[in-house]
């Protein structure tokens, strides 16, 4: 039970996180097409420390649990 309430507050992060705000929307826009592929990336790179960091406390305390 535990496990499938991680899995449902987790599936609606990743909902969220595809969504941008109404000033990177407007500003992808006028970008253009390959622009707003960049900008999108950009966004993405940015995200990925600290997910990265929230993965790994999360993994280090998984494994502390488990022991």
């Amino acid at each position: 039970m535990k496990s499938l309430t991680i899995l449902f507050f987790l599936s609606l992060t990743t909902l969220q996180s595809i969504a941008q705000c109404s000033i990177c929307t407007k500003t992808a826009a006028q970008i253009g097409e390959e622009g707003g592929k960049g900008f999108n990336a950009g966004i993405l790179y940015l995200a990925a420390m600290p997910f990265g960091i929230a993965g790994f406390i999360a993994y280090k305390w998984w494994k502390n649990q488990q022991q």
